[in-house]
């Protein structure tokens, strides 16, 4: 859609890596300006320097309670508004419930879960009073069914579906669009946790997808005219027979 992202101004968070960066990239191919978030102060220096002058950042630990509270508006004290917010930035736990440890589990829910929720919380008062914004969520396509494999990834994922959907129908009327993007298996920092078998295996069926992959559909679910909303969109590896 020509000229769909002249003059928009989008936060990415979890920019300096994976996903995120994709989508910056994306996004800015496509001319708008994006303000990367992330934590890594030094990735996001080197990054902007090299992306151009529509790239700014902004340094937030979304597990900061203090920081991630003062995202949007330190945002919005740079940039005029904010008509995208995509919430990408989140962390993968593997394997049986009992492998892992209660830290891990609130660490995990607390940045799949709950600065999303935050995030959204905050960037809604601004997106009404202009009657117009959109939100994506980075999920995955285990928040669409029972992945026993890695039940709290996927219960973190199960959450966001239904909040994206829930919030999808609040905000509707004020011309608010709300949607997530569910991949498969990405190459990314989250794969990290993946036994170097499994990787390997997964290298040579195919059955992984490209960061990019990703961030040109999240183009796609952006650039539709204003009437239409992509809700969830599941991008997959072709081979990928799991679901």
């Amino acid at each position: 859609m020509p000229d769909a992202f002249a003059d928009k101004i989008a936060v990415v968070t979890g920019a300096a890596s994976g996903i995120g960066l994709a989508t910056t990239r994306a996004l800015l191919a496509e001319g708008a300006q994006v303000v990367m978030v992330d934590r890594n102060e030094s990735a996001l220096k080197e990054l902007t320097s090299e992306l151009g002058s529509k790239a700014c950042y902004h340094v937030t630990d979304l597990l900061d309670p203090t920081s991630c509270a003062q995202m949007v508006p330190e945002i919005l004290e740079v940039v005029s508004h904010i008509d995208i917010l995509h919430c990408n930035a989140g962390t993968y736990i593997g394997g049986d419930l009992t492998d892992t440890t209660p830290d891990a589990i609130d660490r995990m829910l607390n940045l799949n879960v709950n600065a999303v929720m935050k995030n959204v919380h905050a960037i809604c008062p601004h997106m009404q009073e202009r009657g117009t914004g959109d939100i994506i969520v980075t999920c995955s396509v285990a928040g669409h069914f029972p992945t026993y494999w890695e039940p709290i990834y996927s219960g973190s994922k199960w959450a966001i579906t239904s909040f994206v959907q829930c919030m999808r129908r609040q905000l509707a009327s004020s011309d608010i669009r709300v949607a997530q993007i569910s991949p498969g298996p990405v190459v990314s920092a989250l794969l990290a946790d993946w036994p170097e078998e499994n990787l390997r295996k997964a290298r040579e069926i195919g059955g992984l997808i490209e960061p990019e992959d990703v961030a040109e559909a999240i183009v796609f679910m952006l650039s539709r005219r204003r009437g239409v909303t992509i809700r969830d969109l599941i991008i997959l590896p072709s081979t990928f027979d799991r679901v």
